[in-house]
């Protein structure tokens, strides 16, 4: 028995009448007993004819106070399910005591069973079952995905918004008539039915694995339907402002834009442009793709580079690669083979040139995993990683390598250019000096800079002067030409012009300080100093 009520009975004969499918038919009347759509269609149909023809109606008290008896109250609890479903929207549904003549559009509903549903275009009726849920089993088993629970999605056609819309003007036609009051927010969006219907199949065929309502791992389904594709193309007449065209989108009749244009449009404007009810098609929706997708992954570390010959992230200049290998990539490629990762993208605490080498702890840098299939790594199986990465090349080294969630990837950038770094690097003089000459740097505490930006990268960055603090300097005396100069500087500042001056852009620089030209041959990151990610002991 269904959890129908007798006021149900004008909305259940009327959607028949118009070609709805059971289950939609139980969309439209409110129903939230889970029970009630994973029943088999024949069933369901049954059961609505069987209720629609029954004369018996529930006898109200009435002022002379006489007792009453519902029916429709035993069948209610008949299809009652346990506290596990999840609550819903139900509907404001005025009492009515008015019969249903069963008689009206008897001829309509012989042949309900074989039609295909004006409203879901067969989406709740073949296209979801045991069939679908074993070729969903098929896809998830061949991809390999790590999993403990997943969720299912679904992308329908845009015309469905038209076609339940229309529908719904359709019952409300009739409910208004006799008195009831139905609101379109309660009716059941077919999405929910449809998970309803799947979600215990699917689990069945993946021997046991919870499909619930929120899970890293999503199984997607794509639905079309082409020949009611211009179902939706008389609300771009009527709703212009609607539909723009993007770059991204093949067609302007997205579902968010046609459920904007049905909240713009009058019911008299829409009733002049589209059926109601909608026409009957001739086929089901058809089944695109499924998908699976894992969110990503999000691993950090640091790490330190010993080559002065490698780029942080690969050097393409005119679409020609400048050099064999990267940073980016060295640390990558074990990772992404770990994880079965789709792709990544890879960001880090600021980035040292091609010829800088950076030691000491080593830089922060954070990977985004797009789609891995394996996602759980113990403590071991990490620190296992990061020596596959360090045996694999000479040129960088990772340590403190983790886990981490994407809101901590956030901590790394926070407050960037307040953090400090510090450098070494080994400066030439054009003029011969002395000890005595560059001791006095050893004093200068709190310089202030104004960079313009550099020429070197004034191709890639806006021009502007930047204010950039050197903390603190110390020198090493090597011979005539030749020093080490140490700075602690404020994280973003340019340390090759402030040695050269680039060509003035740069003020004050060592050139004006030392009173001669000077430029830097090496340079060495000796820390950064950003406290993420948090120091994992050896």
């Amino acid at each position: 028995m269904l959890p129908l009520k007798e006021k149900d009975k004008p909305i259940v004969q009327k959607l028949l009448s118009a070609g709805c499918c059971a289950r939609c038919v139980l969309r439209f009347c409110c129903v939230t007993v889970q029970a009630a759509f994973r029943q088999a269609q024949h069933e369901t149909l049954k059961d609505l004819r069987a209720f629609i023809a029954d004369k018996e109606t529930s006898k109200v008290q009435d002022s002379t106070g006489q007792s009453s008896t519902c029916e429709t109250e035993s069948q209610d609890a008949a299809l009652s399910e346990s506290d596990a479903d999840p609550p819903c929207k139900r509907a404001k549904l005025d009492p009515t005591t008015e019969t249903v003549q069963s008689e009206e559009g008897s001829d309509a509903l012989e042949n309900v069973e074989s039609r295909v549903c004006v409203v879901c275009l067969g989406i709740l009726q073949d296209s979801c079952g045991p069939d679908l849920a074993v070729k969903i089993a098929e896809t998830v088993k061949a991809q390999n995905y790590q999993f403990d629970t997943l969720v299912l999605s679904i992308s329908l056609p845009a015309q469905l918004c038209v076609r339940e819309h229309s529908c719904w003007l359709h019952v409300k036609k009739e409910v208004r008539a006799k008195s009831l009051v139905l609101d379109k927010d309660d009716i059941i969006q077919v999405k929910e039915a449809f998970k309803w219907i799947m979600q215990g199949l699917v689990t069945k065929e993946l021997g046991g694995v919870a499909v619930v309502g929120k899970s890293p791992f999503e199984v997607g389904m794509e639905f079309t339907h082409p020949e009611t594709e211009s179902d939706c193309h008389f609300l771009a007449k009527s709703c212009p402002d609607c539909f723009k065209a993007t770059k991204n989108k093949q067609s302007v009749f997205t579902r968010m834009a046609v459920v904007k244009a049905l909240e713009k449009i009058s019911d008299a404007r829409f009733l002049q442009m589209y059926p109601c009810p909608p026409v009957e098609p001739s086929c089901s929706c058809t089944l695109q793709d499924i998908k699976c997708l894992h969110v990503s992954v999000f691993i950090a570390g640091r790490y330190n580079k010993f080559c002065r010959s490698l780029p942080q992230t690969p050097w393409v200049i005119d679409g020609e690669r400048r050099m064999e290998s990267s940073v980016e990539e060295l640390i990558a490629a074990p990772i992404l083979s770990a994880f079965r990762a789709d792709g990544f993208n890879f960001s880090s605490s600021g980035r040292e040139d091609v010829d800088v080498r950076t030691l000491g702890n080593g830089r922060p840098f954070a990977m985004e995993l797009l789609n891995p299939h394996r996602s759980r790594f113990g403590r071991a199986e990490i620190k296992q990683l990061q020596e596959t990465i360090n045996k694999s090349s000479d040129k960088v080294r990772v340590r403190d390598l983790q886990i981490v969630s994407r809101e901590a990837m956030s901590r790394m950038k926070e407050g960037e250019e307040e953090k400090t770094k510090t450098y070494t690097a080994l400066v030439w003089t054009q003029r011969a000096i002395e000890k005595e000459d560059i001791s006095f740097i050893n004093d200068i505490k709190e310089l202030t800079l104004d960079q313009k930006t550099p020429l070197r990268v004034l191709h890639r960055r806006a021009l502007a002067i930047r204010q950039r603090v050197v903390h603190s300097m110390n020198v090493r005396f090597v011979d005539s030409h030749h020093f080490y100069l140490g700075l602690k500087t404020q994280a973003g500042t340019y340390i090759k012009e402030f040695v050269h001056g680039d060509f003035g852009r740069t003020k004050p620089n060592v050139c004006e300080l030392l009173k001669t030209d000077a430029d830097i041959l090496e340079l060495d990151v000796e820390s950064v100093d950003v406290d993420w990610p948090p120091p994992i002991p050896e």
